[in-house]
């Protein structure tokens, strides 16, 4: 399965629960999460999706290191059922 695939499917979930998934994109800085969430109740997001099997890059891994030390959620989703669990979390409360 393809991470394209696997993208889709967390936009429409998201979406279909009241959100938002938005594409993130930063000119120039490499290593950015794939989106941006947000959630129904208000909590924010950043989603580094991934195909089955494969991990972030060194950078990627950098940069979501220093979105969560700045206090930020960040989530890598590599298939269908963390997707499924992902939006399940996020629009459970």
């Amino acid at each position: 399965m393809r991470e394209k695939v696997i993208e889709r499917k967390l936009r429409e979930l998201v979406k279909a629960k009241g959100g938002l998934a938005l594409k993130f994109t930063s000119p120039g800085t490499a290593g950015v999460p794939d989106r941006i969430v947000f959630a129904p109740d208000g909590q924010v997001f950043f989603v580094e999706l991934k195909a089955p099997g494969k991990t972030m890059t060194p950078r990627q891994l950098k940069t979501s290191m220093v979105l969560e030390g700045l206090g930020h959620k960040v989530r890598v989703i590599d298939s269908m059922e963390k997707v499924k669990a992902f939006v399940d979390e996020i629009c459970s409360a």
